[in-house]
């Protein structure tokens, strides 16, 4: 079906996106997954090409852009070079909104020109070793001494963690009210050079290779009073209050991987010969695809009613909630599918579908398991 969420301005920037993705990034991509993580200099060079910068505000050096539809064509066109660039995504798509909404002007003009560009890295850290999600357990502390906090605690799954100068972590600087445990949560903006912080091992996972996934820890660090973000104790509602986008972002990439994959496998079938036909020739290839492709398109109609919603602030919890539970299952489904029509070559690390294949697994965990997706939409059904 024939999108029309985008206009020429949109296109006009996917077309950069694409070009500076297949021809900079792409070649690149594999010693990526060797280290482990993208290399600094690559956040520079989306930064010079206003990539990174898209929704800072000009007076702070970015581009100006409310709309979140120009971080959506980033993510999809990531998938389509076959690279993945979750610590990317976490930087612009879930840390900008918390510093628009919530810093201080002088703290905005800290971060956000040197954000823009690439030079200053950010990531947030939630999840804990202990958590899962389940944010009103989280037991890291910070404690007030003077003009500063003392950070103690841990953290782990921290996408980007390795490459971020500041993290946005949330610790808990007041003991839960016994009728509400989500009382009591702030976030710090926490400099990462700071005695006392260490990043701990990146994570060895079954796909997201490149993404730098890591485990911190906190020893007395001490972080100025000045870089609380928002006020103490509400950091439960600025968390909630985000959810959306991080989930809506899930779900984009998610549509982005399916649709990919039906790419793919169309492709190779169309090549491949077995018993003198080409595989795309038998019966049962035509069917799956055709599965695969009213999937895809079903989940394209979902997504972009999603996106336009989030653009004029309507996407509510419980429907972006919706979205990334379907989107996230019906990507499962499809990019096994197209796996099983490559055969024993789809298990081979050099062909993209085995690429897509492992990093799939986690849609359905990160942001919110399926699970936890299908309560939040059953609350708001009343049930």
């Amino acid at each position: 079906m024939k999108r029309t969420i985008f206009d020429d301005d949109h296109e006009a920037f996917r077309d950069t996106v694409r070009r500076f993705f297949s021809k900079d990034v792409a070649p690149e991509f594999p010693e990526w997954e060797k280290a482990g993580h993208p290399p600094r200099d690559f956040y520079t060079r989306a930064g010079e090409l206003g990539i990174i910068g898209i929704q800072v505000p000009e007076e702070y050096g970015g581009g100006g852009v409310a709309s979140y539809k120009f971080n959506a064509i980033v993510t999809e066109e990531s998938v389509r070079a076959n690279i993945n660039l979750g610590p990317l995504r976490v930087h612009m798509d879930l840390v900008l909104p918390y510093l628009l909404r919530y810093c201080t002007e002088e703290q905005r003009q800290r971060w956000l020109p040197s954000f823009a560009t690439g030079e200053l890295l950010t990531a947030i850290a939630m999840t804990e070793p202990g958590t899962g999600s389940d944010l009103a357990g989280i037991a890291t502390t910070a404690r007030r001494d003077g003009d500063h906090y003392v950070l103690n605690g841990s953290k782990t799954f921290i996408t980007g963690g390795y490459n971020a100068d500041r993290v946005l972590v949330v610790a808990r600087t007041s003991p839960p009210s016994p009728e509400n445990r989500r009382t009591g949560l702030s976030i710090l903006v926490v400099d990462t050079r700071s005695p006392g912080y260490q990043v701990g091992r990146i994570l060895d996972k079954i796909g997201l290779k490149a993404q730098d996934t890591c485990e911190l820890s906190f020893d007395d660090v001490r972080v100025p009073a000045e870089d609380l973000l928002g006020e103490e104790g509400h950091a439960f509602s600025y968390l909630s209050h985000n959810l959306p986008q991080e989930r809506l972002t899930i779900a984009v990439g998610a549509w982005s991987a399916a649709s990919h994959a039906v790419d793919l496998a169309r492709e190779y079938t169309g090549e491949r010969t077995v018993f003198g036909r080409t595989v795309a020739e038998f019966q049962n290839t035509k069917f799956v695809l055709a599965e695969c492709a009213v999937d895809v398109s079903a989940g394209q109609a979902l997504l972009d009613q999603a996106l336009e919603a989030h653009d004029r602030d309507e996407l509510s919890p419980a429907d972006a909630a919706g979205v990334k539970l379907w989107m996230t299952e019906m990507q499962a489904r499809v990019v096994d599918k197209c796996l099983q029509l490559h055969g024993g070559y789809g298990y081979m690390t050099e062909y993209p579908i085995a690429r897509l294949y492992a990093d799939a697994r986690v849609s359905r965990i990160y942001g919110g398991t399926s699970e936890v997706m299908k309560t939040i939409v059953a609350k708001s059904m009343g049930l």
